[in-house]
This record gives structure tokens, C-alpha cells and sequence, in this order.
């Protein structure tokens, strides 16, 4: 049986969450004929998605095909249920969560977290903004078939269900899973059924997911199928896919672009991070041996409960940055040999840790000559080019070599915006079910 169903209120929303799923590589299978129902691809697949076709319909007939389909689809080996809703809220979006409620039983609670980043729908302070605009001043207010007349994602709920309702907005998303698990533990004691999150980013859905899962609760998420997809990642191994895969970032590169990029990655996601003292890995053999075991061994005693750890260069920070000119006097040599020492200290670091730890399944540089020292020490024959994650930006997996098949995302240290490296982390952790 698959562990996720989701339950949409329309086909093209249906096909629409099954590609985000697909994206993690889930099998998805969307019914259309149910008297035609294929029980070998329910086993088969991951996420089975059933749409009801009621988002237009009368309300009481919108939740009795609801109801009927949950009873239809629960099963003991679900870990996801989803009621896939409009992402601008039209539609029976209260009859449709109170049938599927109804259907799994009073221990369930509905997470509502109606944001679309990527398609510009956020809700902050509980109101919906569909590209900045109030929802009640969009198209959407003056749908023939399903007019919203209101941007509170709350009032839209409230004029729709009979369960007891309550908010989480950016301040609370703010202090973290714990405080979020916490607050759904104690408005599950009073009896509230659905929890509206504010949500105005892919990172808050992660960290409302997070919490979600922290909290032990059995839910229905009620969103676009964005929060689906992020939280059936945490929960719900694909078939080939087996083992718990973590994320190694190596940088050195020594810029101000790059030092905007991690400083974002560092806010947005939860990451263990170990500055590699730049100056050690050129004093002498000895003082670049014991720099390198003691960042190796830092990350890999500390790993264990994060899915992305980090290896950067401290002269990302303007104040640890070398002359390297006056050491390659020093030492008679070219600046070059010096930049050197640094970038195969930088890719033996990362060989180490990922010998040591076989859940490291990916990759991301920054800095070219970095990259090409990570190739060289994993004796790596190319990389199959896959995608382009960002611009400059490229997804691909190395090809022979002790790391063969490694998913790794390389790019320059000066490309792209602030943002670029947390996108790049957040197109890993799909590819590699994180």
C-alpha cells in the first residue's frame, strides 16, 4: 500500500502535487476511474492521488466523496494523508478537511499551510498574498464558480467548518520546530482540529514540517502541495532509496558574494558548519595534518543529527584572509603553490569525511579550483551533467573514481544571489530525499 495518499479536489491540482512528489523521486499514480482501479500500481507506488472533482459543487456532496474516498484509501501503512486544496483558496476547502477528519478519526489534526513560494501565494500575519497583492483583490475574488471574497485564510476555514480552529504565524515559525511541536501538543489538548501556519517561504515550510513531525501527531496536511511534498521527504523512504542521506558543502571560496550566500544558507536551514583555519593549511606539513584531522573529525563526530554539514574556508571572512603573496616569498614559491595548499587541504577534508561516512550521497563547491581539487583527490573521471540548479549553477554525478554516482552541485563563488546556495542545498535535498 502506498504511504501517501492525497485526495484532491480537482485533476489538474492532483497531476500538479504528483509532479512536486515526483520531484523526490516517489512513484506517483493519479486515479482517474475508479471503478477501474489498478491494486497492483497502489502497491507499487508511493503516493496514490485521487481527485474528487468537487471543488464547484454543493458542499454536503463535496464531503460525502471526501469522506468516501479516505475511508476508501486508509490504511494502516499511510504515514501521509493530504487534502490538496486550491492555492487561492477557492473551492470547499472547510467541508472537504472536516470529511477527511471525520474519516481517519478524532486523533488526527489538520495542518493548513496554504503557501505556493514558488508560484508567489504566501500567507504572513494569517492574510494570503498572491504576488504582494491581497487575495480578495485578485481574479480569484471574482471567480464565476468559486468567488473568495476574503484574504484571512482563517475566516475562509472558519465560513466552511465545524471544528475549532487556531493560528501559528511568523513569529512562532520563527523560534524553531521545538516551539511549533510544542504549540501543535497544546492546542491538540484543547481540541482544536485544524492549525493555520503562516508560511512565506520553502525554508518555513521545512521548519513547519519539521515540527510537524517532531510533535508525534497524526495529521492531514492541507495545503497546494508544497507542504505535502516537503514533509512526505521527512517521513517516507522511496522505494530505491533505502538509507538516511546527508549533504557535505566545501567552500573556499574568499568573497563577499559567497560569504552573503552561506551567511543566508545559515539562517534559512539548520546546518553544522566547521571553519577550516586557512592560515594552519600553509604554516607547515605538520600544522595543515592536524587541521585537516581536526575538521574531519569535528564533522564527523557531530553529524549525526543533521542532514546538511559544512567545511568553509575562514577567509570567507575578510578579517582571516591570507596575503598569500607574502607566504609565497617566504617560502621561495609561486602564489600558486600556496592557493594550492589550500584547495587540496579543502578537497582532503571533504575525501576524509566522506570516506568516514558513507551517508554523505552529496556534494555541493564552491570555487572552481576547489572543485577541481575534489575531483583530482576523489580520482574522478568527469561529471555527467544533469541540470542546471540556478544559473552558473550545475547538478550532475561524478563519473569513476572512489566516488562514483556522487550527486554533486558545483558552482562559482561569485555567481548568483544571496539566495543561490540555499536554493542549491534545497535541490539536493530532493534529489537525495532529504
Amino acid at each position: 500500500m502506498a504511504q501517501c495518499v492525497v485526495i484532491a479536489d480537482d485533476l489538474t491540482g492532483a497531476n500538479a502535487t504528483g509532479v512536486l512528489l515526483k520531484k523526490s523521486n516517489y512513484n506517483a499514480y493519479t486515479v482517474l476511474n475508479s471503478e477501474r482501479l489498478d491494486l497492483k500500481l497502489l502497491s507499487d507506488s508511493n503516493c496514490i492521488i485521487y481527485p474528487t472533482d468537487s471543488r464547484a459543487i454543493d458542499p454536503s456532496i463535496a464531503y460525502n466523496r471526501v469522506y468516501n474516498v479516505a475511508k476508501l484509501l486508509k490504511n494502516k501503512d499511510v504515514k501521509v494523508y493530504s487534502k490538496r486544496i486550491d492555492s487561492t483558496l477557492r473551492g470547499n476547502l472547510g467541508s472537504e478537511t472536516d470529511a477527511f477528519l471525520d474519516a481517519l478519526g478524532n486523533d488526527f489534526t489538520a495542518i493548513a499551510a496554504p503557501c505556493f513560494p514558488e508560484a508567489n501565494r504566501i500567507v504572513s500575519g494569517g492574510y494570503m498574498l498572491v504576488n504582494t497583492v491581497p487575495l480578495h483583490k485578485t481574479a480569484a475574488a471574482s471567480d464565476p464558480k468559486n468567488p473568495v471574497k476574503t484574504s484571512s485564510v482563517r475566516e475562509v476555514f472558519e465560513q466552511q467548518t465545524k471544528y475549532p480552529i487556531a493560528s501559528l504565524y511568523i513569529g512562532d515559525i520563527m523560534k524553531g520546530k521545538e516551539h511549533i511541536s510544542g504549540k501543535i501538543r497544546e492546542f491538540q489538548q484543547e481540541g482544536v482540529r485544524i492549525i493555520i501556519f503562516d508560511c512565506i517561504s520553502r525554508d518555513d515550510l521545512d521548519v513547519i514540517a519539521s515540527g510537524v513531525v517532531e510533535s508525534g501527531i497524526n495529521f492531514v496536511a492541507v495545503d497546494p502541495g508544497t507542504f505535502t511534498a516537503t514533509i512526505s521527504r521527512k517521513l517516507i523512504t522511496p522505494n530505491k532509496a533505502k538509507n538516511k542521506n546527508k549533504i557535505l558543502i566545501t567552500i573556499g571560496s574568499v568573497n563577499e558574494v559567497a560569504k552573503l550566500q552561506v551567511d543566508e544558507l545559515f539562517l534559512a536551514q539548520d546546518v553544522f558548519n566547521v571553519y577550516v583555519d586557512t592560515k594552519e593549511l600553509v604554516e607547515s606539513t605538520d600544522r595543515r595534518t592536524q587541521e585537516i584531522n581536526r575538521v574531519v573529525n569535528e564533522i564527523i563526530d557531530n553529524c549525526k543529527n543533521y542532514e546538511v554539514c559544512s567545511v568553509i574556508g575562514n577567509g570567507i571572512m575578510p578579517e582571516n584572509r591570507l596575503d598569500l603573496d607574502r607566504y609565497a616569498e617566504h617560502y621561495n614559491l609561486p602564489t600558486e603553490d600556496i592557493s594550492n595548499f589550500i584547495n587540496n587541504s579543502l578537497a582532503e577534508i571533504t575525501y576524509q569525511i566522506l570516506v568516514k561516512n558513507s551517508d554523505f550521497k552529496g556534494l555541493y563547491s564552491s570555487g572552481g579550483d576547489i572543485t577541481v581539487a575534489i575531483s583530482k583527490r576523489f580520482q574522478t573521471y568527469g561529471i555527467r551533467l544533469l541540470d542546471e540548479v540556478v544559473p552558473l549553477a550545475s547538478y550532475g554525478e561524478f563519473i569513476g573514481g572512489e566516488f562514483s554516482g556522487l550527486n554533486v552541485v558545483t558552482k562559482g563563488g561569485m555567481a548568483g544571489d544571496k539566495f543561490s546556495l540555499n536554493q542549491c542545498i534545497h535541490y539536493l535535498k530532493e534529489k537525495l530525499f532529504i
